[in-house]
């Protein structure tokens, strides 16, 4: 067996075993980097569950061709679905949220623009970086092992945001928002059950405004603390999805 089996590659299209395609533009360009040759081995996912082994039979200048074999249905999906909502951080911390959510599990994440938020885009600026990011969450998602790839929605106005429907609103849902308030409760102080969905609110630099916390509450947002220290906008939430995801293995 190859040394390289351990490859994986998002395709996004229907797979069946017998099925002999070509691979789209990125993961194609993805496998000769790595230097792949016919025969080698690949594992495919396509974000529907599960991972399908395949084997490359061509490899073009521009195109690489694999055969699809055998589905295994694995799942390393967290138990408990989590949507990430924050104030975007500036410069590439933005990048290396995403990509570390991914890796913990998140299921989805809305990128904000807050009264304090240091990066704001405009509508087509904001539509190709929300298309980076979820190239980010997809090969975030290839790395760590992940059959599901987080949508990263497109850029909202938190106060917009706040007064809509979650997408969650018709299922038990907590939203926790992270708080440097007096009064915030610790998270293992909430009692969440082990699946509990929830939405987690993260501020961008500099916190959210007063005003914005007020409103979030009266949308029955739960303030919730990460202790006495003043984390950065890019640390807060991982430290938090860290918690939800171990406390619900």
């Amino acid at each position: 067996m190859s040394s390289k089996t351990s490859v994986r590659l998002h395709v996004p299209a229907a797979l069946a075993a017998g099925l002999v395609f070509t691979l789209p533009p990125g993961p194609s360009r993805h496998a000769q980097v790595l230097r792949l040759q016919p025969g080698d081995d690949v594992r495919l996912f396509n974000g529907e569950g599960g991972e399908w082994a395949a084997r490359i039979v061509r490899m073009g200048r521009q195109a690489v061709d694999v055969e699809v074999s055998a589905f295994h249905a694995v799942d390393r999906e967290a138990a408990r679905p989590v949507l990430l909502a924050l104030g975007m951080p500036a410069n590439d911390r933005m990048d290396t949220v995403v990509e570390k959510a991914t890796e913990l599990g998140v299921h989805a994440l809305q990128p904000l623009v807050c009264e304090r938020s240091v990066l704001r885009l405009s509508a087509e600026r904001a539509e190709r970086k929300v298309g980076h990011w979820q190239g980010v969450a997809t090969a975030a998602a290839e790395q760590c092992g992940r059959t599901r790839v987080p949508v990263v929605a497109p850029v909202r106005e938190l106060r917009e945001w706040l007064s809509g429907p979650l997408p969650a609103d018709d299922a038990p849902t907590a939203r926790l928002l992270l708080s440097l308030a007096p009064g915030a409760r610790t998270l293992p102080a909430l009692g969440l059950t082990g699946a509990e969905p929830v939405v987690l609110l993260s501020g961008p630099e500099g916190g959210l405004t007063p005003a914005e916390e007020a409103l979030a509450l009266a949308r029955g947002w739960t303030p919730v603390s990460l202790g006495a220290r003043t984390l950065r906008a890019d640390t807060a939430p991982l430290a938090a999805l860290a918690w939800l995801m171990l406390q619900s293995s």
